[in-house]
């Protein structure tokens, strides 16, 4: 069942005032939305790729709670939060908010990237409707 979409703007507040702000100097904040130009498309040039009219998306809990594990343990990083929406989506509907606050933008940076390519590549299940 498609859930509701937190508050980015309550994320940050609650990040800024958490013990480990004192050491961030940087948040940044992923929000992945289903697109209705299918990834064979937009990521492998495929131009007879149909259009996507929705999603069905979950995720494996533990395997994410490694993934931000993983990204809380680099270099620099304080502050760590994702939300995973589940069930069958639609076009515009919100798939992941993930929030990283650091010391310094490079680490913050290379920690987002790092924590949606884990989740994206090992940690989600996405099968597109077409």
């Amino acid at each position: 069942m498609k859930k509701e979409t937190p508050s980015v703007e309550q994320w940050l507040r609650e990040a800024k005032q958490s013990p480990e702000a004192a050491a961030c100097g940087m948040f940044l904040i992923h929000n992945g939305v289903v697109r209705a130009t299918a990834k064979a498309k937009v990521r492998f040039g495929e131009e007879e790729s149909p259009a996507v009219r929705g999603m069905l998306f979950g995720y494996d809990l533990e395997k994410v709670a490694r993934a931000i594990d993983m990204a809380r343990a680099m270099d620099g990083i304080g502050y760590v939060r994702v939300w995973l929406n589940e069930g069958e989506l639609n076009v515009g509907d919100d798939i992941m908010l993930v929030l990283i606050g650091g010391d310094i933008r490079p680490h913050v940076v290379d920690a987002l990237q790092a924590l949606v390519g884990e989740l994206k590549t090992n940690c989600v299940t996405e099968r597109e409707i077409y």
